[in-house]
């Protein structure tokens, strides 16, 4: 096993004081040059001089600050991002080729894969770097943003380093397959779910009108083939390539990122330098379960996110 650093209920907030960087942050908005118009995000600048993080988002329509259009608003990418410029850390936030601000970058957002999105990535560091005047950028993915940071990271010498955050281990497909089979309402469909996805695995699209009404939209045939690319993707394999500094989040009560299945996973294929932070009670947007949403829908981030990444990113 290798050499872990579990923090349990550790705050720190206070760490390093903070910098004078911090209390001139300026947010301006920022381009990427993409297939057929701009990719679009938000420049949080700390400083010159300062690392910069580009923040990765997860699956699906969601946003340069971690909100789904399909559910809440947690804002994770955004709060880590304000919290990182109080201790004199930039970051980049980004829409996806297709999605909101980046609509315009190509015609169908559905029509892409791993590739695509790492392709992204790295237009997104060249202009980093001459933006910023950095040697390299740091990678900060949360759930499937962090397979498109270390499909991103192979072979790359511009690359600081990998943040990992809610980040699976296993292919998506089984964590799907896990995910559907905790679902109790999904019970009588299962034997459909496991056909779909052995199907999607295998490269196969699937007749969705075989399916039970409540998987047709799950499985709808615009998105099949992004996950017959998304499915075949091994972040084992992935990170056991990657030879740079790797920092892997997972929250003990994400319910979507297994603790127990996923991280372990990940801390086997990582250098035995990595660290991994397991916090306790946290879920898979990095807030603390027992804390209540704040009055803009944002779930708060556990204390030590913000602080252990700001650590990790200072000390390489």
């Amino acid at each position: 096993m290798k050499p872990a650093v579990f923090r349990f209920f550790l705050l720190l907030s206070g760490l390093g004081g903070l910098s004078s960087h911090a209390l001139a942050a300026e947010s301006t908005a920022i381009e990427a040059p993409g297939p057929l118009g701009p990719l679009t995000g938000t420049f949080l600048n700390a400083g010159s001089g300062t690392s910069v993080v580009l923040m990765i988002p997860g699956s699906g329509p969601t946003d340069r600050d971690g909100n789904s259009a399909l559910g809440p608003k947690p804002a994770p990418l955004r709060q880590i991002a304000d919290g990182l410029a109080k201790r004199g850390i930039s970051s980049v936030r980004i829409d996806k080729r297709g999605m909101f601000g980046s609509k315009q970058a190509v015609a169908d957002g559905n029509h892409v894969t791993i590739a695509d999105y790492a392709t992204d990535v790295r237009n997104w560091i060249a202009v980093i770097r001459r933006k910023a005047g950095v040697r390299c950028v740091w990678l900060a993915g949360h759930s499937e943003g962090g397979l498109v940071a270390l499909a991103s990271a192979q072979g790359q010498a511009d690359i600081c380093g990998l943040i990992l955050l809610s980040t699976a281990g296993r292919p998506l497909g089984e964590v799907l397959r896990g995910q559907l089979h905790a679902v109790p309402s999904a019970q009588t469909v299962l034997p459909q779910i496991d056909g779909a996805i052995d199907a999607l695995e295998a490269g196969d699209h699937v007749d969705v009108q075989t399916l039970h009404p409540g998987l047709r939209q799950l499985f709808h045939p615009a998105v099949q083939d992004y996950m017959i690319d998304l499915f075949h993707h091994d972040p084992v394999a992935l990170l056991r390539a990657y030879r740079g500094p790797v920092l892997i989040m997972q929250g003990a009560a994400d319910r979507q990122v297994s603790a127990t299945e996923d991280l372990p996973l990940l801390m086997k294929a990582a250098d035995p330098k990595a660290e991994v932070v397991l916090l306790p009670n946290v879920i898979h947007p990095l807030a603390d379960l027992g804390v209540a949403p704040a009055a803009d829908g944002s779930l708060p981030l556990d204390g030590a996110v913000v602080s252990d990444i700001a650590e990790f990113v200072l000390k390489h």
